[in-house]
């Protein structure tokens, strides 16, 4: 892969790296929030549940996001990015614009999730 599309590709993650940790952050807040708040009858109580779950799992969704931007960005370092972690093939650019903290291509993903 060409030095232009690695800066390219790490500008990328980083900038989603720094948009998840805003996030989270104004997330966690909220959900701080959240615990002082039990008011109402059981339904307002259990909408207020649900949403602290909710909150949960986006959190944990961007943790396990932002853990695979950080080995994306480890990977242009080491200079292992584009290589599939599987198979050891180039992974194609257009798959790397639609998700660029991959480390599979398309045929190891399929037989990965199949």
């Amino acid at each position: 892969m060409k030095k232009t599309e690695l800066k390219k590709f790490k500008a990328i993650l980083e900038e989603k790296r720094d948009a998840i940790t805003t996030s989270s952050t104004v997330k966690k807040t909220h959900w701080e929030n959240m615990e002082n708040t039990r008011h109402g009858d059981f339904v307002d109580q259990a909408s207020d549940d649900n949403e602290v779950h909710v909150n949960i799992r986006l959190l944990q969704t961007d943790a396990k996001l932002m853990r695979a931007i950080e080995a994306a960005l480890s990977r242009i370092e080491d200079g292992s990015y584009g290589l599939c972690t599987m198979c050891g093939e180039e992974i194609s650019v257009a798959r790397l614009k639609a998700v660029p903290w991959t480390s599979v291509c398309i045929a190891c993903k399929e037989k990965k999730t199949a």
